[in-house]
């Protein structure tokens, strides 16, 4: 998409953002060096998970939903009933899959009258009212937990698990049945569920993949923003925002998603006085809504960024305050992401459980 105006020149008297510049503006390994020694990247950055939910992961529509429906019972907790309705719809509450499920839970039509209810106060039992679907999907996850408590393995896969491809499945393989598609399922909710977690310890550790990542978008300062641009060939190496950051950390063995909207989800939401070289910064039209984000970097240190602006531009250093759109949060990517794009379409849930 075409991108805002370009934000203000980089103030080169700030002598903080020299700071960040000048860690970048000498060869790689320097660079390497100065990074791994004074800012003590290691490999591991994973979070406890808690049952609050990190503001801003969740469209503020549906987050009081989500928490109250945590609540239903021991087994679910805000984040991960955030990650399985952004696995099943991308938070689209008007989604229907290629077999007919439908809303942000993707319910069956037939698994829906038994489950519905009308929550939101108006009387109709609407598929499509997150308020109405939110609360049902909770309570058939709870009853599938309760029903597959015997089986052996992790109790929340399997009741992932069994909201993909019925209880019954469960219960025959005895655990998480070999299909591709539910064992993807459950793997892609479980790594999603810490990128909606409020972390519960007071540094989160970065990755040490970071170091590649800015070396590979330093190394392509200059390059014209390309709209669509993912770097190839036939686009003589050109990038938009999220081109640049999907391919630099590509080039570290890291996946991540196309757009910047999905790169949101990609890892652990970072506090911005933890803010670390490496970490993706993103920029939304409102701070109170992720799915209105429009822009993603890659942070420096010193408050600056690399990034790929807006047509016109080239790849450069942008300080992340004053930027429009405006600075949202940030995300530090795991080394191992779930599969893109996680919302899939196909979950089928069964009404195999009782309510």
């Amino acid at each position: 998409m075409l991108r805002p105006a370009p934000p203000p020149a980089l103030r080169l008297t700030n002598k903080w953002i020299w700071v960040g510049i000048g860690a970048l503006l000498v060869p790689f390994l320097i660079v390497a060096g100065v990074t791994v020694v004074a800012l003590g990247i290691s490999s591991s950055e994973t979070v406890q998970v808690q049952e609050s939910l990190q503001p801003g992961t969740v469209p503020s529509a549906y987050a009081g939903l989500i928490q109250q429906a945590a609540t239903t019972c021991p087994t679910l907790s805000a984040p991960l009933l955030a990650a399985q309705f952004y696995q099943e719809s991308g938070f689209n509450p008007n989604a229907v899959s290629n077999t007919g499920a439908e809303g942000i839970t993707q319910f069956e039509p037939y698994t829906w009258t038994t489950w519905a209810s009308p929550n939101d106060g108006d009387g109709k039992e609407n598929p499509f009212n997150p308020a109405d679907e939110i609360p049902a999907a909770a309570r058939f996850d709870c009853a599938l937990a309760s029903q597959l408590s015997k089986v052996p393995g992790d109790a929340v896969g399997n009741m992932l698990a069994g909201y993909n491809a019925g209880a019954g499945a469960v219960i025959q393989a005895d655990g998480i049945p070999h299909i591709s598609q539910t064992e993807n399922y459950v793997k892609n909710i479980e790594a999603l569920e810490k990128a909606f977690a409020k972390p519960t310890t007071t540094t989160i550790a970065a990755s040490s993949v970071a170091v590649q990542a800015i070396k590979f978008a330093y190394d392509r300062l200059g390059t014209p923003y390309l709209y669509g641009g993912t770097g190839t060939a036939a686009e003589n190496g050109q990038f938009d925002c999220s081109g640049l950051t999907q391919a630099a950390y590509a080039s570290a063995g890291v996946t991540l998603p196309r757009v910047a909207a999905d790169q949101w989800y990609s890892g652990v939401h970072v506090p911005r006085d933890q803010l670390q070289p490496g970490d993706l910064v993103f920029f939304a039209t409102n701070v109170n809504d992720p799915s209105t984000i429009e822009h993603v970097g890659i942070y420096v240190g010193g408050g600056a960024m690399i990034d790929a602006p807006h047509t016109g531009a080239f790849i450069r250093f942008d300080p992340i305050d004053g930027f429009n759109p405006q600075y949202i949060g940030a995300v530090r990517p795991y080394s191992t992401v779930p599969s893109w794009p996680v919302a899939t379409g196909l979950a089928t849930p069964s009404a195999t459980a009782s309510p």
